[in-house]
């Protein structure tokens, strides 16, 4: 069980579980030793019920809170009475929160927090009826502020109810501890202001929309066994996350997420503010996490809180050999990496890929771009690259597929099986063949058939592409599966035809040299076409014939060989004038007399 430090001068060491909070043992107080209370009369305990009553202050009080109503008469039947007891409780507890806020609170939020903490004020009013006070007394108020001051819980409770939505005994129970740690009403007013302008202000909404689909996938991804405090904690975090209405997407609330994790994490609130909070803020910041981005990092792994940035944290990134520049990505990516479990699989990791003669370097740099690698098992991994190794993936050549396209050890064999197939039966591949496609483009095997692959052969059959030629095409350009048709596959093709090139044309230059389809607009394909009919003054029909042209550098190669072709009144063909090294180049044109007039 890890434990924290709070700054309390006794040095009191708190685990950081949150499952002593659940059901802690609460004492009845039977006997109040409030010198101002009478003797108790034991002829008149009116029983207390609840009923929803608001505010009388606020006009849309019929819409609010649970509130206490006396046995001895009905809401209905005395209505005003009620108001008056609700008024008069509200108001003591809000003047104890007051007192003990040391002016951190206006007096305004003061009321507030009384008037949302109805459990609280239910206790005190339940405790001072026992005592056989009538709630018509003027001094009922001043009875009820003298209880909550016997209480001895400082204005926290009701803070703690309000703030976080804790339940009264979880309440109660914190405050004990925040009161013996030296945790007063005012600092943890600070605390939790902290907090909120840290992790839970406006300026980090737009990048925490998707941190529940990020929680499930991490989720998903975890088949190690966990055996310590902080992802079990984790875990059941989510869990209780998830079983809510709204499930891990309330993570991406500010509003939701800050109570839900307060709730699972309570001990958080006894963590110092200047030695542990700020300073692990900071490091988080100074390794490269945004501001924008701390609430993903502690809300995907809210024990990092408890972590000293020293003594825990960087000796974790030791041991998973990561550098100092990578951190942040790392923490921002996957904060697991800072549990003993992950810690303890990734030398499992290595220990099996070692077995297989996979390059150390190669892991980790699979692990580096892809950290989810560090909770799957050793079982699942085996699965997939025996899977691997059935098409010619083993050695060294594994350690270059995964370093390049990690996601894969992660896919289930079924999934991987099916892109195998689809290659082999619908696009026309051998079992050779698909190993050096996945040699060559390993991140096609992590991609959805339906959705993108197939999509991909519809595009190249719409601009005329035949069955026929599909095997060559995927042969010399497997790149084009993991290019966006939208994007780029239809716009590049659509500018073929639209200087002046047919469909057909399009279809034959693709056929013949598939790379074509992965060339830029605006940096390839308009400048070389460009230079091809306003400069070397040569028709379209060449570049049909060669489409191999847009392959060459126009620096290195094309310009300077124009040039010195011109220089020399030489025509040749596209081929011709690129296909040839420099030793053929030069002995087939360099002979030639060079015409002064031509000379660049």
């Amino acid at each position: 069980m890890h434990t924290i430090t709070t700054s309390s001068s006794t040095s009191n060491l708190l685990p950081y579980s949150s499952t002593s909070l659940q059901s802690p043992h609460i004492k009845k107080t039977n006997h109040l030793s409030l010198s101002s209370l009478i003797t108790i009369s034991h002829h008149h305990t009116p029983k207390v019920t609840t009923k929803n009553l608001g505010n009388p202050l606020d006009p849309n009080r019929n819409c609010k809170k649970s509130v206490l109503v006396s046995a001895s008469g009905s809401l209905e039947a005395q209505p005003e009475k009620q108001e008056g007891v609700l008024v008069a409780a509200i108001e003591a507890v809000s003047e104890i929160v007051r007192e003990n806020c040391g002016g951190s609170l206006s007096s305004e939020e003061c009321y507030r927090i009384a008037e949302k903490a109805p459990n609280y004020v239910k206790m005190l009013v339940g405790s001072v009826s026992e005592l056989g006070f009538d709630q018509d007394s003027s001094f009922f108020k001043d009875r009820v502020f003298e209880m909550g001051v016997e209480k001895g819980d400082k204005g926290i409770v009701p803070f703690l109810e309000t703030s976080f939505g804790l339940s009264l005994p979880s309440a109660m129970h914190l405050s004990r501890l925040c009161l013996s740690s030296n945790q007063t009403l005012s600092k943890l007013v600070v605390k939790v202001n902290y907090f909120k302008e840290t992790l839970f202000s406006d300026d980090g909404d737009e990048d925490c929309g998707d941190i529940g689909k990020i929680a499930r996938r991490m989720m998903m991804r975890l088949s190690i066994s966990v055996d310590d405090d902080g992802l079990q904690q984790t875990l059941a975090f989510f869990e209780k996350t998830q079983a809510r209405r709204g499930g891990l997407n309330l993570l991406g609330d500010k509003d939701a997420s800050f109570p839900r994790l307060i709730q699972s994490f309570p001990r958080i609130l006894l963590l110092s503010l200047e030695t542990r909070l700020k300073p692990m803020f900071e490091f988080l910041k100074d390794v490269g996490v945004p501001k924008r981005n701390l609430r993903n990092v502690v809300l995907l792994y809210p024990p990092i809180l408890f972590h000293d940035v020293e003594k825990d944290i960087k000796p974790a990134f030791v041991k998973v050999k990561a550098e100092y520049k990578d951190l942040g990505r790392l923490l921002l990516n996957y904060p697991w990496i800072l549990s003993s479990s992950i810690q303890k699989n990734y030398m499992e990791i290595h220990s099996f890929f070692g077995t297989k003669t996979v390059p150390k370097s190669s892991v980790d740099l699979a692990i580096k771009r892809w950290p989810h690698l560090l909770g799957c098992s050793i079982e699942k991994l085996k699965v997939m690259v025996k899977q691997l190794a059935e098409l010619g993936i083993s050695n060294k050549k594994l350690g270059q597929v995964i370093a390049k396209s990690p996601q894969l050890l992660l896919l289930k064999p079924q999934e991987f099986q099916q892109v195998v197939n689809f290659l082999k039966e619908e696009s026309g591949l051998d079992e050779e063949t698909v190993g050096r496609v996945l040699r060559r483009c390993p991140e096609i095997f992590a991609t959805d058939v339906d959705r993108i692959l197939r999509k991909k052969i519809e595009f190249l059959n719409s601009i005329g592409v035949s069955g026929a030629c599909l095997p060559f095409v995927i042969k010399k350009y497997p790149e084009l599966f993991v290019c966006d048709v939208g994007e780029a596959l239809h716009p590049r093709m659509m500018y073929l035809m639209e200087i002046g090139l047919s469909r057909k044309d399009v279809a034959s230059m693709v056929s013949r040299f598939s790379p074509l389809l992965g060339y830029s607009i605006k940096e390839v394909l308009r400048p070389k076409s460009e230079f091809l009919v306003n400069t070397m003054r040569k028709p379209l029909s060449e570049i049909v014939k060669y489409p191999r042209y847009y392959s060459y550098s126009m620096e290195k190669k094309i310009e300077p060989r124009f040039w010195e072709l011109k220089s020399r009144n030489v025509e040749c063909s596209l081929k011709d004038m690129l296909s040839k090294n420099d030793e053929e180049f030069a002995a087939d044109f360099m002979s030639v007399e060079k015409n002064p007039d031509h000379v660049r």
